[in-house]
């Protein structure tokens, strides 16, 4: 399922559990985790799924 990934702002409460899985897509942003690559390659696909799916507000998805 590479590809793009993107993350609803608005409903990020900020626990930072994407950053930890997948520093290869995430970072940290002033406020909240930040999308730091969009476009999701093969050799991060498995951590940015895990991070789809470990995600507690369920905020993050492909495109």
């Amino acid at each position: 399922m590479a590809g793009r990934i993107a993350k609803n702002m608005d409903e990020c409460i900020a626990c930072g559990l994407c950053v930890e899985l997948c520093p290869a897509v995430f970072a940290q942003g002033e406020d909240k985790p930040i999308i730091a690559k969009q476009d999701v390659g093969p050799a991060e696909e498995a951590c940015a799924q895990e991070a789809i799916d470990s995600c507690p507000v369920s905020c993050i998805y492909w495109l």
